[in-house]
C-alpha cells in the first residue's frame, strides 16, 4: 500500500494573528479603536518581517490585521479631529 505524505502547513505567526484581533477590535471599539488600530499596525509589519525570517503561515492574517488596523484607525482619528474641531466651535460660540 503506498504511504501518502502529508506536509502541514507552516505554523501561523502569532503576531499576524494578534494583528488581526486588534484591527477587527480597533473598528468595532469606540475610542480605544484609535490606539489598538496602531497597534495592529505596527504588529501587521512585525509579523510581515517574521513571516519572511521564519517561513511562517499567516500572511493573511497579516494583511487583514495592517487593513483593518488602516481603517480603525482612519476612522478614529477623523471621529477625534472632528470631536476637537466641534468643541473648539462651541467654546469659540459663547465669547
Amino acid at each position: 500500500m503506498d504511504q501518502q505524505h502529508y506536509n502541514p502547513s507552516p505554523q501561523a505567526s502569532g503576531k499576524a494573528i494578534a494583528s488581526m484581533v486588534l484591527g477587527i477590535l480597533s473598528i468595532l471599539t469606540p475610542w480605544l479603536g484609535f490606539i489598538l488600530g496602531i497597534i495592529a499596525i505596527v504588529l501587521a509589519s512585525k509579523a510581515f518581517k517574521e513571516i519572511a525570517q521564519y517561513q511562517l503561515g499567516g500572511r493573511g492574517m497579516a494583511v487583514a490585521g495592517l487593513t483593518t488596523g488602516i481603517v480603525g484607525t482612519i476612522i478614529y482619528g477623523l471621529i477625534i479631529i472632528f470631536f476637537f474641531i466641534a468643541m473648539a466651535t462651541i467654546d469659540s460660540m459663547h465669547y
